[in-house]
């Protein structure tokens, strides 16, 4: 399931209903990110993130298409936030499921690493010393480049 929109996001209900969808799996990973209080661009007041809906969602679903390609994974869920959100806001949430640990984990940090540095949003943050756009780090690229030449899990 992918959904991105500007509702609000709880972590807690999204996992409550993926655990029950998911029933029989062996092992569920989630990850939720929210809003930090604080950048290297000051204190955080808003973080507003804008996506073109088509594009945005159809690189986020060819990414759930590669994640279960790559690994045994047997339910995957993504919920992106965009709009206005203040520090302390869920931003996104992301549930996978199999048989077995390894693959939900790593299918889970695949997907983070995707939506870190190639989907299609557009972020800007609002802090005490005024408005910028920002772009992904030096750290998230690294992080995303494991995953271009990693195999694939053997567990199963």
């Amino acid at each position: 399931m992918l959904r991105v929109s500007e509702d609000e996001i709880e972590a807690s209900a999204l996992l409550r209903a993926f655990e029950v969808e998911a029933s029989g799996a062996g092992a569920i990973v989630t990850f939720s990110g929210a809003v930090r209080p604080s950048s290297a661009s000051g204190d955080v007041q808003t973080l507003y993130l804008q996506a073109y809906p088509q594009m945005t969602e159809r690189g986020i679903e060819a990414c759930i298409e590669a994640a279960r390609a790559r690994w045994p994974v047997t339910h995957v869920q993504v919920v992106h936030r965009v709009g206005e959100m203040p520090p302390g806001d869920t931003i996104v949430f992301v549930a996978t499921a199999s048989a077995h640990r390894r693959a939900a984990f790593e299918a889970a940090d695949f997907l983070m690493d995707y939506l870190k540095t190639e989907a299609v949003f557009w972020k800007r943050e609002a802090t005490d010393q005024g408005s910028v756009w920002i772009e992904p780090r030096a750290d998230d690229y690294e992080d995303a480049k494991r995953w271009r030449a990693a195999p694939v899990s053997d567990e199963t």
